[in-house]
């Protein structure tokens, strides 16, 4: 599959896509939509941008499937290697067990 380029997604932030000129990642759009089943123009609103760009940085996330795959790969081993470096007072458990 040929990799588009599009000028509403940019890398300047983390060296992850964006939404353009905002903190917004392609990936958490493809959460709350794709994954969290919300409206695009909920998400939209919610983050005060042009529908465009909600659907431009979908099309980003499926253009480009294997930059999207390592980000995620980078961002699952940074999670697990930051949930390590942690010392916890005793009886604190992050995942509230």
């Amino acid at each position: 599959m040929a990799e588009r380029e599009t000028r509403r997604v940019a890398h300047d932030l983390l060296g992850e896509p964006h939404v353009a000129g905002r903190r917004i990642s392609v990936r958490q759009v493809h959460a709350l939509v794709e994954r969290g089943g919300e409206d695009p123009e909920a998400v939209a609103d919610r983050f005060d941008l042009d529908v465009a760009d909600i659907y431009h940085a979908l099309a980003y996330y499926h253009d480009h499937p294997r930059e999207m795959r390592e980000v995620e790969t980078e961002r699952e081993a940074a999670a697990e290697q930051f949930g390590k470096r942690i010392d916890r007072p005793a009886g604190v458990d992050p995942d509230g067990q």
